[in-house]
């Protein structure tokens, strides 16, 4: 299948020139471009018209898992046909294995796996196998090790209508590829009834019911898990392994003699350096994990053997999501100027916390080699990338064979006015500017250094008969969406915070943003800073930015020249084409992502009979079921725990 763009909108302002731009950078082979667009210009949306055009499998990386599912939503809706899928670490919680040698205390690899995104990445990597127009969208997890995409393509089962197959072979080979049987069917399980094979696939809400006549399959249907609807009729289906990481039984018993050598190896070294209690642990440690592995081929913490089971050499790049692609495949990194420096920071901080666990006789050297990518693997493996930013660093400046800019936004909104204060009596200044565009009902954004100013500057506003608030790190998150939705209904004037550059943070209301100490060079008033924060007032027609400084910082000119030049070209446009600016008009419940919205916990339906309990039990997993597919995992999490207890209450 071709991907093909739905929407409603056309290219316009900048997007038409950026997409042309951009899709013939990629006709004459430039490896590395950037996007350099402005907030509210539609990045997602350019980048969305590249990909239709060039027809190339697409991974688009973020920085958080919020951003991820944001991008994977408007991706969906620009394709609806195609596999646009979510990749992020499917741990709702996760400790990672540490030892603290100060203070002699181990910490043990503590983790909950979210089922739903444990699905997701199935899908993820199933859609890549079997069709082209695949967008995935991850978080910097997809740099970690996966296991081998050739083991887990060739472990894959094709049945089908009048194949002769035996049924105990099908049920040794549904084990191999880590299928468990089991009378209550989940993802990743299996039953046999007579002459009736069920499976439940680990990427999607179905049962596969195969029929047999004997050993000739003679039906394959598609259920609906929940309601058990008839879906379809099969002439013939694919059954992927249930576990992403697949390790066939000859390179398991390899694996065992070898991680078996490198133990006796390590254990010399121990007793050469006298460290008994290492030795002793290490010991009973591995021999355990190698006892688990022979018995049941799996064991807690498998995956600090991972170069055994792969087969790789020492200091071998692990296999990622990235080798699941085709060669061609196009790589777009979203707020590039944050992402690429977490990229390259992963290793380095995987690699310092594993040292001291095999110092210390926790874990076998080899250990070091389950790790995320280095930078220099994970740039290895591109062969076309997009970065996208309003703000590029220099590292995407300096790789890019062009900068595309999108400055001009569909909207005609243009960037703030700026001006430059001095900062003596800058709040008596600040308050007067306050109370002017509180009484034309618009909202103003104060910025400081630090939080206790935050708080203290606030305070001082109240005194003033200002109405204002104060947000940080320190304010609960559902709080802070509290305070960010009062900010928009008007019930106070002005919030005081240190540093509002979030993504996502939409407040159309607010006319004037205050940056407080402009002049203090550091990473709050850096170029990047500055530009963003700015970028706050870009929403409204008034938008206005004071910088209180006594002198100009390179920073400060850097961004005062930058903000003015798109200014400059965004006003002449509006000119040339009879444009006339339009506030963003934006719903109030839709401030910022959301990941942070806070979910009201829906009530248990009342019971009149215990007799509807199977009822209502379907209904929740058919709500839970459309949750998780709309990407929003908290109210999913929610239903899946109130199931859990009505399953219980049946039980009873």
């Amino acid at each position: 299948m071709k991907f093909k763009l739905s929407s409603k909108y056309k290219p316009a302002g900048d997007q038409p020139q950026a997409i042309e731009k951009l899709v013939s950078g990629l006709k004459k082979g430039y490896r590395n471009q950037t996007l350099l667009g402005v907030t509210g210009s539609g990045k997602t949306f350019t980048i969305a018209n590249v990909i239709e055009k060039v027809q190339k499998p697409t991974l688009v990386i973020a920085h958080n898992k919020t951003l991820a599912a944001q991008l994977c939503s408007e991706f969906r809706t620009f394709f609806p046909k195609s596999a646009v899928e979510y990749f992020v670490s499917y741990y709702d919680y996760y400790q990672p294995e540490a030892y603290l040698p100060t203070t002699d205390i181990y910490i043990e690899k503590d983790l909950e796996i979210n089922q739903e995104i444990e699905r997701l990445r199935h899908a993820a990597t199933q859609a890549l196998l079997y069709r082209n127009d695949v967008i995935i969208v991850a978080s910097v997890s997809c740099i970690y090790g996966l296991g081998s995409p050739e083991v887990y393509k060739k472990a894959m089962m094709t049945i089908g209508a009048g194949f002769e197959i035996d049924r105990e072979e099908i049920m040794k080979r549904l084990v191999e590829m880590y299928f468990t049987r089991s009378e209550v069917l989940d993802r990743g399980k299996f039953r046999l009834h007579g002459q009736t094979l069920e499976i439940m696939p680990a990427d999607q809400e179905i049962i596969i019911r195969i029929e047999f006549d004997g050993n000739l399959v003679k039906k394959i249907t598609r259920y609906e898990s929940i309601t058990m609807k008839k879906l379809s009729e099969e002439e013939n289906t694919m059954i992927f392994p249930a576990k992403l990481f697949v390790v066939p039984e000859p390179m398991l018993q390899d694996a065992i003699k070898n991680i078996g050598k490198e133990l006796e190896e390590r254990l010399k070294y121990f007793a050469k350096e006298r460290k008994t209690l290492e030795a002793e642990r290490l010991n009973r440690r591995t021999r355990y994990d190698l006892e688990l592995m022979r018995e049941i081929g799996y064991c807690s913490g498998i995956e600090n053997y991972s170069r055994y089971l792969t087969g790789r050499k020492e200091g071998q790049a692990p296999d990622t999501l990235m080798d699941f692609f085709p060669e061609d495949f196009l790589l777009v990194i979203d707020e590039s100027h944050v992402t690429v420096s977490q990229i390259g920071a992963m290793f380095e901080g995987d690699r310092s916390r594993k040292k001291s666990l095999i110092d210390y006789g926790f874990r076998l050297p080899s250990a070091f080699d389950n790790r995320p990518l280095k930078f220099p693997e994970f740039d290895a493996k591109i062969k076309n990338v997009i970065y996208t930013s309003a703000t590029p660093a220099v590292y995407e400046r300096k790789k890019s064979k062009q900068i595309v800019e999108q400055i001009i936004r569909p909207t005609g909104l243009v960037d703030p006015e700026l001006e430059i204060r001095p900062s003596e009596n800058q709040i008596k200044d600040l308050i007067s500017e306050i109370k002017e565009r509180a009484g034309h009902k618009e909202r103003t954004l104060v910025t400081t250094l630090t939080k206790r100013m935050a708080e203290d500057l606030s305070e001082h506003l109240k005194e003033a008969k200002v109405k204002a608030e104060y947000l940080h790190s320190e304010v609960d998150t559902l709080d802070r969406i509290g305070i960010l939705e009062n900010l928009r209904k008007g019930e106070f004037d002005c919030l005081v915070g240190v540093n509002l550059l979030r993504e996502g943070l939409d407040l159309p209301e607010v006319t004037l943003v205050a940056i407080l100490d402009a002049d203090k060079e550091g990473f709050l008033r850096s170029e990047t800073s500055l530009i963003q924060t700015i970028g706050r007032a870009a929403r409204n027609v008034k938008g206005k930015v004071i910088l209180y400084a006594d002198n100009i910082t390179g920073s400060m000119k850097r961004a005062i020249d930058e903000t003015e030049r798109r200014r400059k070209k965004q006003i002449e446009f509006n000119k040339k084409h009879n444009i006339t600016p339009k506030t963003i008009e934006k719903a109030i419940d839709s401030i910022i992502d959301h990941e942070l919205k806070p979910q009201v916990t829906p009530e248990f339906i009342d019971l009149e009979k215990m007799e509807d309990l199977p009822a209502v039990i379907a209904l929740k997993q058919k709500e839970m079921k459309i949750a998780s597919q709309n990407l929003e995992f908290e109210k999913a999490a929610i239903l899946r725990d109130e199931i859990i207890q009505l399953r219980k209450l049946r039980i009873k």
